[in-house]
């Protein structure tokens, strides 16, 4: 261990000190910094490096940078700085994984592949939107119903669209909704937003928006795409039918562990628990990113937790290779 063998960009086996599944800004953070500390480390992503952050347009909250950067520039400069420290990034989907060993294995989709063995695997498992389970959402999914605005927004250029959601993220994509869409019409179920105040700001002073409060999508109607959404006001329980040309869904988040929900520990909605050092339930099994329970999910907490897991990796997998190497001194 502690060798960077590399061959045309690849190492030369499937043995590795530290495995981290999933290439968002958790991820590549703890490939940085596990990479930095020389120990051997392989990232593996399913779709693209830099996930949730390569769906958003602008982040204007993460330190160091004066002006909003595009979260894809921010991906890629993360990317290039693992590369840097000899990380490994393969493109493959990982189907199990074996935990409870002291040597980890991860098995990877296509022929050929095998598994992987590590001392240690890093899950930045990410999530994914949560749905309403309402009438139509399924059946007009891609045709109307979207859970990510910079990637449909241009499709509903001088449209009329509703926003379901009242928590930052409803708020940041309405907004960038307004760039294409001629209204936004956000549906909170509660009397206010619960967005931070300079979020409230921005859409209060945006004469593209309005809001529908104490009130829920019940059902999403239309023909060939998106026509019109029944809401109901929670107050008066009474139904409106509203036209619309399409209704983003904003809601929540729900944790990517069906790989892992039967080998690490997992809270009641799924989220895996930790230690301060990121650490699970298993030795050297570490969650960072969305996928573990914490209080805040914003880029800055997910690179805060893949450097902590990284450094207490590079302990846990010293500290065993230094006790090993004392047994083989005293035979």
């Amino acid at each position: 261990m502690f060798d960077i063998r590399l061959t045309g960009g690849k190492f030369q086996d499937n043995t590795f000190d530290v495995i981290i599944i999933g290439g968002g800004p958790a991820g590549l953070s703890a490939a940085i910094y596990s990479g930095r500390a020389r120990l051997k480390t392989l990232l593996i992503e399913s779709m693209a490096v830099g996930g949730q952050i390569t769906l958003t347009e602008y982040i204007e909250n993460y330190p160091g940078f004066e002006k909003p950067i595009l979260g894809q520039e921010l991906a890629e400069k993360m990317e290039k700085q693992a590369r840097r420290f000899g990380v490994e990034i393969r493109y493959a989907e990982a189907t199990s994984v074996s935990l409870k060993d002291d040597e980890k294995r991860v098995y990877l989709s296509g022929e050929g592949n095998g598994h992987l063995k590590s001392k240690v695997v890093m899950l930045a498992l990410g999530t994914n939107p949560r749905k309403l389970g309402v009438p139509g959402e399924e059946e007009f999914t891609g045709r109307g119903v979207s859970y990510c605005a910079p990637c449909d927004a241009p499709l509903f250029k001088d449209k009329h669209v509703i926003v379901v959601g009242g928590g930052d993220t409803a708020v940041e994509e309405s907004l960038f909704l307004t760039k294409f869409a001629k209204k936004v019409s956000i549906v909170h179920r509660r009397n206010k937003l619960r967005a931070i105040p300079i979020l409230q700001e921005r859409v209060a002073n945006n004469p593209k928006i309005d809001f529908i409060f104490d009130s829920v999508v019940r059902k999403i109607r239309g023909d060939a795409k998106v026509e019109s959404a029944t809401i109901e006001n929670l107050k008066d329980g009474k139904d409106e039918e509203l036209k619309c040309d399409g209704v983003f869904i904003f809601v929540g988040l729900e944790p990517q562990t069906a790989l892992v929900k039967n080998e690490v520990k997992c809270d009641e909605k799924g989220f895996i628990v930790t230690n301060e050092d990121m650490e699970t339930n298993i030795k050297g099994v570490y969650a960072i990113g969305d996928v573990r329970v914490k209080s805040l999910r914003q880029v800055v907490t997910a690179v805060s937790d893949g450097a902590i897991a990284a450094m207490a990796a590079y302990k846990y997998v010293a500290e065993d290779t230094e006790f090993k190497s004392a047994l083989q001194n005293l035979r």
